[in-house]
Formats: structure tokens, sequence, C-alpha cells
């Protein structure tokens, strides 16, 4: 088999059951990548990676917030509780924070994701327009329930973030130095 091997165009597919154990590798890697490029794949994995990036975030934030933790009013002072008590409050409250952070994070990639994959395949084209326009819209449709100068707003503040990340990130994509010595 050519290097090409079966997905080069040049032999038809075997049935799975027929292929040996390199080529259902081989057919299982090009299945999968297939499916990351795929707009539901590329949606999918950016609300997992949202949830699990906003999960470290809430972690880190509500480990910073201690005085008194969340539904606890009748509480003057955590310090006033005794050690048990205090850690219970505060692994039950971090995991809470956690969770609801990376609740937001996961539906925020899921969305900015989605529309600016549906965005791209409409136009058939992949430039800064796409990002903008997918931040503009999942800006304005998070906050379109505060009343219209919300959701204004909130399409500016998104597409600025989406067209900042968008520039470094394609800054960053610059081929590397051909050696160490190279700048």
């Amino acid at each position: 088999m050519s290097s090409f091997g079966m997905f080069g165009g040049q032999q038809p597919q075997k049935p799975f059951a027929e292929m040996t154990q390199e080529e259902q590798a081989e057919a299982g890697a090009k299945q999968m990548i297939e499916f990351m490029q795929s707009c539901p794949g590329k949606t999918a994995m950016a609300g997992v990676t949202g949830f699990a990036l906003g999960g470290f975030f809430g972690l880190f934030m509500a480990s910073m917030a201690y005085d008194v933790p969340v539904g606890t009013a009748s509480v003057n002072h955590i310090s006033e509780l005794p050690f048990k008590q205090q850690m219970k409050l505060q692994f039950s409250d971090m995991g809470r924070r956690s969770y609801s952070s990376a609740k937001n994070f996961g539906y925020i990639g899921f969305v900015y994701s989605g529309v600016e994959c549906a965005i791209e395949s409409l136009r058939a084209k992949h430039d800064i327009y796409n990002g903008v326009s997918a931040g503009c819209i999942t800006g304005a449709g998070l906050s379109i329930k505060a009343g219209p100068q919300a959701a204004l707003f909130g399409c500016a503040g998104f597409a600025a973030f989406s067209t900042a990340i968008d520039l470094y990130m394609s800054s960053e994509s610059a081929a590397p130095p051909a050696n160490d010595y190279d700048e």
C-alpha cells in the first residue's frame, strides 16, 4: 500500500473487518480528525474545554475569598466555627463556585464556537471577521435579557475581546526560527 494508503483516493476502502490492525488504526484516526474539524466537533470540544478551564478558574477564585462562604449569612465570621466545620463549608463552597464557573465558561465556549463555525461555513472564508461576528452575536445573545443597551455593550465587548484574542493567536503562529540564533 502506498503512503497515501486507502485515504489517498487511489484505492476503495475495505470493510473494517477485513482491515489489518494498522489500517483500522489509520481509519479510526481519520474519523477522529474529521469529527474534530467538523462544526459539531469544534463546538463540543470548545464546550468541554471551557468547562474544564472554568472549573479550574472557579476553584482558584473560590480559594481566594474566604471571609464568609456563600450561603452562611448567619455566621459573622468563619473563624468562629470549629476547624472541621470551617473546612467542610470551604470545600463545599469551593465545589459550588467551581461548578458554577465551569458551567458558565463551558456554555460561553460552546455558543461562541458554534456561532463562529456556522458563520465560517456560511461565508466559506476563514478570517478575523468570523470571530468578530461570532463575538458580537454571542455577547449580544448572552446579555439580551438585560435590554438592548446591555446587548449592544455585550456585542461590543465580546467582539473586541474576540478580535484581541484572534490577533494575538495569529501573531504567535509565525514559523519558528531555523536555529537558536535567529530572532
